[in-house]
């Protein structure tokens, strides 16, 4: 692990390195971005959103800024820098990024990835002692953590299982409505221990669950890939989900929130469902909320969970009237779309709330073009469009991207990659830890300039410390000042790099 006290050397002017390269990359089964999700990030009004007034005579700052910075050529990776710098009254030096907590905006839920069951059985298969230590530095809040704030899990099986399952398998022709073979006990091997490690460690860590699939009886092909869910089997499915709810508390595990279906417009992975908008807007407004309501569950409803080039999806949702009062709010991917998409629902819903759910890395692309790609469209761009929180997709895999269901993807980097006990942590580990270590839940986004070349998000947080996280996209050097109060910090990112800044 490379974490604090690492850093040999830099200042406020940071060493050099190689031009990073915006990212382009094919999933094996479908186009995972689009060139309008590379658009310029912009500042966006906070409709619907409170706005503290400043100060009339705020107390001029000369806090001390902290740096932790990661280069594209890897030379540094979550380093923090030798030396701290006061806010000042030196003449600025190129682009000003001006930060104002005066205006504020979503409170944060969280920043993380998805542990899939195949994460959970290469953390299984590690030496007790290996794993501790692993899940200390992942979930841990001290100096040597990151703090993983939010974790999304399958709800059955998603395609980074090593097979495909759900709660209530039967065999072919056989139905099971009042759903009294619903089991939990293909995730007591894996999942549910590590679960129980990570929560003795972070209790208060959030959880989402998402189907990828319902049970195949229910199907209109009866198979784990494609097809839909039968409309007499709605009321079975909505308990379904309240059965997995209470299980998983039952076994010490709270579910904050569920969405209805992982990327409901691809039916094409193992296993998969889908579920057109109208159909979703009936299974949440008429069995799901309702069934939710009767059992007193308080766990989220959150709809779509696919990318951001289909906002009428959720915005079919969210104008249903029957389905809108049981909806939190809107899930998003970025395999397709502009970010932008994003702040299109939230400013139709503003009481809605809006999550970044789900991107994967491939195991074929390079650490440079992915680390300013995720930071500059993710970790800015999707907290920038009222997302509440950034999940990266899977945990972790095995140096062959292994396992996965037949079908699955079969190229899906993890933030670790896990042989045995030997650890290595790859590009989503640090893209998640340059915010989860220093923006712990209950942080503000607050205002921050848009500067070109250098997209940006800054956050306050509930101890009242500041956070700015900076992402240099131009092919050369950048020099610039942090201003916040009238007061000023001077700095330089090399090509590419990624710092969060402290104070």
């Amino acid at each position: 692990m490379r974490l604090a006290g690492l850093a040999s050397a830099c200042q406020p002017r940071f060493l050099f390195v190689k031009r990073m390269n915006p990212v382009s990359i094919f999933r094996w089964s479908t186009f995972r971005w689009s060139t309008a999700a590379l658009l310029t990030l912009t500042l966006l009004p906070g409709h619907g959103q409170t706005r503290k007034g400043a100060p009339k005579n705020p107390t001029k700052t000369t806090a001390s800024v902290t740096c932790w910075l990661t280069t594209a050529d890897q030379t540094q990776a979550l380093q923090l820098q030798p030396g701290k710098q006061s806010f000042g009254t030196a003449a600025t030096t190129g682009t000003v990024i001006e930060i104002d907590d005066s205006q504020r905006f979503q409170t944060m839920d969280g920043f993380g990835y998805c542990l899939t069951g195949g994460s959970a059985e290469l953390l299984q298969a590690m030496s007790p002692a290996k794993r501790a230590a692993l899940l200390r530095e992942l979930f841990g809040t001290d100096d040597k953590g990151i703090g993983v704030s939010y974790l999304r899990l399958s709800i059955g099986a998603s395609d980074l299982d090593a097979q495909v399952f759900s709660y209530d398998d039967l065999p072919a022709g056989q139905t099971d409505p009042t759903l009294a073979k619903f089991s939990l006990a293909p995730d007591e091997k894996h999942l549910l221990p590590v679960l129980k490690e990570i929560l003795a460690i972070n209790p208060s860590i959030k959880l989402l669950g998402s189907p990828w699939s319902p049970p195949t009886w229910m199907k209109t092909n009866g198979e784990t890939k494609g097809g839909s869910l039968k409309p007499e089997f709605y009321p079975a499915y909505a308990q379904y989900f309240v059965k997995y709810i209470q299980g998983m508390k039952a076994a010490g595990i709270r579910l904050d929130a569920i969405t209805v279906q992982n990327e409901p417009l691809h039916p094409g992975n193992n296993p998969s469902l889908l579920m057109l908008a109208e159909q979703q807007a009936e299974f949440i407004g008429k069995h799901l909320g309702p069934a939710f309501k009767a059992a007193k569950l308080d766990t989220k409803i959150i709809c779509y969970d696919h990318n951001a080039d289909k906002p009428e999806y959720p915005l079919t949702v969210l104008n249903d009237a029957t389905a809108n009062p049981y909806v939190n709010g809107s899930a998003f991917h970025l395999y397709a779309g502009p970010i932008e998409a994003l702040s299109k629902v939230h400013d139709a819903f503003p009481q809605k709330h809006v999550y970044f759910t789900e991107e994967w890395v491939g195991s074929r692309s390079k650490f440079a073009d992915n680390l300013g790609w995720h930071v500059k469209n993710l970790f800015v761009g999707a907290p920038r469009n009222w997302a509440r929180n950034v999940l990266e997709w899977n945990l972790a895999a095995d140096p062959h991207q292994n396992p996965h269901t037949p079908g699955g993807c079969n190229q899906c980097l993890g933030a670790i990659t896990l042989a045995g006990d030997t650890v290595t942590r790859n590009v989503a580990y640090y893209t998640v830890a340059h915010s989860s270590k220093f923006v712990r839940p209950g942080s503000v986004r607050i205002a921050s300039s848009t500067a070109a070349g250098l997209p940006n998000v800054a956050y306050r947080t509930p101890t009242g410390r500041h956070v700015l996280l900076v992402q240099n996209d131009q092919a050369t050097p950048q020099t610039f000042s942090l201003r916040y109060q009238g007061r000023t910090v001077p700095a330089t990112l090399p090509a590419g790099a990624v710092a969060t800044y402290v104070w």
